[in-house]
């Protein structure tokens, strides 16, 4: 599919606030003048795959979140009353532009989740922004975004490490950063809301292992002290993403010395690709 030299992709997994944590892979990536031929995220590993996908720069995304605050993205902050994603929207096409999914640098796809059909989607092609916010719409924090005929919602509701996207575009090899292994926690307490968000931590864990079996590595940096939904912390995460890929790196160096092995997979029929 895309000749004899080995393909090498990366997946960023979704996690909210934890997707500082990706820059400080990004860092080391560019520091070990590593280079992959194929980006994905779900979520906000949507969100930084975009900017890395168009070839910005770990310096150039820092001096961007460094000045974001929780409202620039999140305007709406009552209980229970999603916000729009107007915001993160700004943000995206004031650093990027409005631009299509086809003008990143390196090839690059959204996972989201049509609320409509309730099948996974992988956008590769159309609005760049509009896939990011559609990945970004996790369900009563953020308001659904409407995409052509779907109604897109949080990729990670099917694939919040989506490792198998570069796979099915040709990689040989899938690298795989995982920003929130602590999602498997439980809960003493028999309130509602705690119950329903342990619920929910539940879910997320059957659902990360589909991300660890399409991955070749996954690295994932120790990120439970920190809230996915506040930006508190955020020095700490990047630097916690960059020693989890420093310690990597031998098995990362690895991979890319590593001959062609990858086969042609047929495109699953549950999942819809925009490509």
């Amino acid at each position: 599919m895309f000749g004899q030299r080995v393909k090498i992709g990366v997946a960023f997994g979704g996690g909210g606030a934890r997707g500082f944590t990706h820059l400080g892979a990004i860092k080391a990536f560019e520091e070990f003048g590593i280079k992959f031929d194929f980006v994905a995220g779900t979520s906000a590993g949507s969100l930084v795959g975009a900017f890395y996908a168009c070839g910005y720069t770990f310096k150039q995304m820092y001096d961007i979140v460094k000045t974001i605050k929780e409202k620039d993205i999140r305007k709406n902050l009552i209980p229970f009353t999603p916000s729009k994603l107007d915001g993160l929207g700004e943000i995206i096409i004031n650093n990027l532009g409005d631009i299509n999914i086809e003008d990143t640098k390196i090839p690059f796809a959204a996972v989201a989740v049509d609320i409509k059909s309730t099948k996974e989607v992988c956008l590769a092609k159309g609005n760049l922004t509009k896939a990011v916010l559609g990945s970004c719409a996790v369900p009563g924090v953020f308001q659904p975004i409407i995409y052509d005929d779907m109604i897109l919602c949080d990729g990670g509701l099917q694939n919040t490490i989506p490792a198998d996207m570069p796979r099915y575009f040709g990689c040989d090899y899938v690298i795989s950063v995982d920003v929130n292994k602590s999602r498997t926690y439980g809960t003493e307490s028999t309130k509602m809301l705690d119950v329903l968000s342990c619920s929910i931590r539940i879910l997320m864990k059957s659902n990360a292992v589909r991300g660890y079996v399409n991955s070749d590595l996954v690295i994932a940096p120790e990120t439970k002290r920190f809230k996915s939904t506040r930006t508190d912390g955020m020095e700490e995460m990047i630097e916690e993403g960059y020693k989890a890929t420093i310690d990597a790196m031998p098995k990362i160096m690895e991979i890319f010395r590593k001959k062609k092995k990858h086969k042609i997979k047929n495109l699953p029929t549950d999942i819809k690709f925009i490509r």
